[in-house]
């Protein structure tokens, strides 16, 4: 699946890619509060994730749901990071 033709994706394929880019934006936003050094007294990057479960809770999602889907996003990290710790 690619956005290359977006007339070739089916409706679940644009909602799929439009929730790849919000989490993009998102990720984003957390990279330029870390720049400024915004909330310097916590951590936003944590805050912010606890913002981003408790609106998939607010959004009927489980509690097994989001556990699951937190817990197989750090086990993937690795792979996807290819053991660095940062970029």
């Amino acid at each position: 699946m690619t956005a290359d033709n977006p007339d070739d994706l089916t409706e679940d394929e644009r909602a799929y890619l439009a929730a790849a880019d919000a989490a993009a934006g998102l990720a984003e936003h957390c990279k330029k509060l870390r720049e400024r050094g915004a909330f310097v007294d916590r951590d936003p990057l944590s805050q912010i994730i606890n913002f981003l479960m408790t609106e998939l809770w607010d959004r009927s999602f489980s509690q097994s749901e989001i556990r699951v889907a937190f817990n197989a996003a750090v086990k993937d990290m690795n792979r996807y990071a290819a053991g660095q710790e940062r970029r």
